[in-house]
């Protein structure tokens, strides 16, 4: 069985989706990646080592992969932090571009109230690839939440991460920790939740939730059996 997983930035993958991409693998799925931003225009903007960056970006994204068992990485190369800037239609045809290319039957994306504008954008350009119409590959459709952008924006109704579907990952959390320390970059101290000691706390609360000892949560848009 084919899988995408969607990712804005580089590292979103592993974040929120880490320990449940590990598992499918194990179970002998095919875990395709695509990263819709080069993920640093904007973070390093005015560097004279932008390319160099964007560049080291790519070699930790492809050595998460293979931790993780990610067998294929697609990048959209779009601006980081701009996709509000961005016509709909160009993430749609990034996002469109891959199913019709891997022809997922699984795809998990973020969430669409996460406090990162390039997270929702990316959120709603999925939810237009995925559309049921007639001949539509994609079976099952989940959001994943991102430490430090999922929890950080305004909790009402419609922002609310309220998952009902999780997964046990308690098999494949040193993997998803081995994983996770390969963008050096974007690891934080703790308590900040891109911290590796707040990611596993997260992890452990999800897994209380269902009774094991380490879990991923999601958001069901669409599942067809």
């Amino acid at each position: 069985m084919d899988i995408l997983v969607i990712a804005a930035h580089p590292d979103d993958e592993v974040l929120g989706v880490g320990g449940t991409i590990a598992k499918h693998s194990a179970d002998g799925d095919i875990v395709h990646l695509l990263i819709v931003t080069d993920g640093s225009t904007s973070q390093y903007k005015g560097d004279p080592n932008l390319k160099k960056i964007i560049s080291e970006k790519k070699n930790e994204t492809q050595k998460c992969a293979e931790i993780l068992g990610i067998s294929t990485i697609d990048y959209g190369s779009l601006p980081d932090m701009k996709l509000d800037t961005i016509s709909h239609v160009d993430i749609n045809s990034c996002i469109e571009n891959t199913i019709k290319k891997y022809k997922p039957e699984i795809v998990y994306s973020h969430f669409y109230g996460d406090i990162n504008k390039d997270h929702r954008c990316v959120s709603e350009s999925t939810l237009v690839a995925v559309r049921p119409v007639v001949g539509q590959c994609v079976k099952k459709v989940y959001l994943y939440r991102t430490p430090s952008s999922t929890e950080w924006n305004v909790k009402n109704a419609s922002n609310y991460f309220s998952a009902n579907r999780y997964v046990d990952i308690s098999g494949f959390v040193d993997i998803k920790n081995r994983a996770i320390r390969c963008y050096t970059t974007e690891l934080r101290e703790f308590p900040h939740p891109r911290s590796l000691e707040a990611i596993k706390i997260i992890d452990k609360a999800a897994g209380t939730e269902i009774g094991v000892s380490a879990a991923e949560e999601f958001v069901i848009v669409r599942e067809i059996n």
